[in-house]
């Protein structure tokens, strides 16, 4: 059933339709529904790889050198992997998950990024007020601009830019 859905999106068909799926898999319907009693849960299962790579990458920010260094970059993989990938995106950020899996993730990723900012903090690099939650809600919003607009690959950085200015201390 996951390789069909994974057919289907490298085909450019993103609906995840379950039914299309039981048919293309050659299983009944119910089946589908047990494993994923929704679309979403099915693009959980899709992402879940990943969502893998995006907590090795905040952690290894976490532990860069230089934080604010290791933030930007960690920021700049998130967004390439969900501007490539909108089923990833849509999991990133929802604010609920339909499996276990994808909450334990999102909290190991939290967790990374929570300690990314208080390294960051203690160099006064970044505001006080902002936690990892807002980072990852910031992120999805520069994701929907970048989308939102006409393409142009030199908007995202002007936008990240933006987000990083507003990540750091008032003045």
């Amino acid at each position: 059933m996951l390789q069909v859905a994974r057919e289907q999106v490298a085909a450019g068909d993103d609906s995840l339709q379950l039914n299309a799926i039981a048919r293309l898999a050659g299983v009944g319907v119910g089946t589908v529904y047990r494993h994923f009693p929704n679309q979403h849960a099915l693009r959980e299962a899709l992402s879940a790889e990943r969502f893998g790579e995006l907590v090795a990458e905040a952690q290894a920010a976490a532990d860069a050198e230089d934080a604010l260094a290791g933030l930007q970059r960690l920021l700049r993989f998130a967004l390439a992997r969900a501007l490539e990938d909108s089923g990833f995106a849509a999991v990133l950020e929802s604010a609920a998950d339909a499996e276990a899996h994808t909450s334990e993730l999102k909290a190991e990723l939290d967790r990374a990024v929570a300690h990314l900012l208080d390294r960051a903090r203690a160099t006064r690099a970044i505001r006080r007020d902002v936690e990892a939650d807002d980072v990852r809600r910031l992120l999805c919003g520069v994701e929907h601009a970048v989308r939102a607009g006409d393409g142009d690959p030199g908007r995202t950085e002007v936008y990240l830019d933006v987000l990083m200015q507003g990540l750091r201390p008032p003045r």
